[in-house]
C-alpha cells in the first residue's frame, strides 16, 4: 500500500546547532552528520569511551524488540517515535520480513530525517509506513495527526517503540507523564518498548563525567541518564516481558554474537511491556 508522508520540508536544518539523530547517526558509522554533531558526540565520548558500542547494542536492541513484537506478539502496527536518520533494519524492514501487512508511522522532528525518511523509508506493497514532522515533547499532536490515523487502528494493539529518545526529556518536562498519554490512547495488548542511557554501571567518577557531557549542549544535547528505579518508572501498570529492566545487550540476545559486551560499555538499559 506504500508511503504517506508529511507536510514538505522547511528551512529548519541549522547546520551549527548539534541534532541527536545526526549524533546518533555519527556514532553508528553513518555520513549524515555535521561538524556539530561529531564535536558534541565527540565530548561525550571523551567521558564515555564505550559510547559507539552503546550505540550500536541499541540499535541491535530495536531489531530484537520488533522481532519479538512481530514475531511472538503478532503486533503489525508500530509507533516508532525518535527514529533517527534510517540505516540498515528500520523497523518495518524487520516487521514487514516477519508479516508483510505490517504498518509503521514514524516520528522525528529532524527535517534531515524527514529528508532521508521519504527518499529511503517505503513500504512493502502489502504494509504502510508514515512520517510524522513533530516532537515527543507534544503528544497530543502526533496522536492527533491525521496521517497517524490513516495508518493505524487504533481500536488494535500497537507496538509503541521508544527507543533512546527519553533520555532526550528532562524529568521537568514530564517525561512519565508523557509516555501516560501516549499508552492511554492504546487499546489493551499493545506493547511498549523504551531503551535509556544510565550511569548505574560506571565507577562514580566516570559517571559523573557522562552526566557533565550529557548537561550541555542546549535542549538538544542533554542526556538525561536514568536509574534502573527511574527507568523502570515508564512501566508502572504494565506486565513486563521476560526478562524485564535489563541492559539492552542483554535483552533476549539470541542470534547475537556469543561475546556480549559489558554492562558499563552498552550502559543503555532496555525493556518490553504489554499493556494489561
Amino acid at each position: 500500500m506504500g508511503t504517506v508522508t508529511g507536510p514538505a520540508g522547511d528551512d529548519r536544518i541549522d547546520t551549527s546547532v548539534m541534532h541527536p539523530a545526526r549524533r546518533y547517526n555519527y556514532w553508528l558509522g553513518g555520513k549524515d552528520n555535521f561538524q556539530a554533531d561529531r564535536d558534541s558526540a565527540d565530548q561525550i565520548a571523551a567521558a564515555f569511551p564505550a559510547v559507539r558500542t552503546a550505540a550500536l547494542e541499541n540499535r541491535r536492541f530495536l531489531r530484537r524488540v520488533v522481532t519479538f513484537l512481530a514475531a511472538e506478539a503478532g503486533i503489525d502496527q508500530f509507533l516508532d517515535i525518535g527514529t533517527g536518520i534510517p540505516t540498515a533494519d528500520n523497523t518495518h524492514e524487520v516487521a514487514q520480513r516477519i508479516l508483510p501487512r505490517s504498518r509503521v508511522v514514524y516520528v522525528d522532528n529532524d527535517p534531515i530525517v524527514l529528508a532521508h525518511a521519504r527518499a529511503l523509508l517505503t513500504s512493502a506493497s502489502a504494509g504502510v509506513t508514515a512520517y510524522l514532522d513533530a516532537d515527543l515533547r507534544d503528544p497530543e499532536k502526533i496522536l492527533a495527526h491525521p496521517d497517524l490515523r490513516r495508518a493505524l487502528d487504533l481500536n488494535r494493539p500497537v507496538g509503541l517503540l521508544l527507543i533512546a529518545v527519553l533520555h532526550f526529556i528532562r524529568d521537568s518536562e514530564d517525561a512519565y507523564g508523557i509516555v501516560r498519554r501516549l499508552l492511554a490512547e492504546l487499546p489493551s495488548g499493545s506493547y511498549l518498548a523504551i531503551s535509556n542511557v544510565t550511569t548505574d554501571f560506571m565507577p562514580p567518577e566516570v559517571a559523573e563525567q557522562a552526566r557533565l557531557a550529557g548537561a550541555g549542549g542546549g535542549p538538544h544535547g542533554v542526556l538525561a541518564f536514568r536509574s534502573r528505579e527511574e527507568f523502570g518508572r515508564f512501566f508502572a501498570g504494565l506486565d513486563l516481558v521476560e526478562p524485564g529492566v535489563c541492559p539492552v545487550a542483554r535483552w533476549r540476545p539470541e542470534g547475537e554474537p556469543e561475546s556480549r559486551p559489558a554492562d558499563a560499555d552498552a550502559a543503555v538499559y532496555g525493556a518490553v511491556a504489554r499493556k494489561p
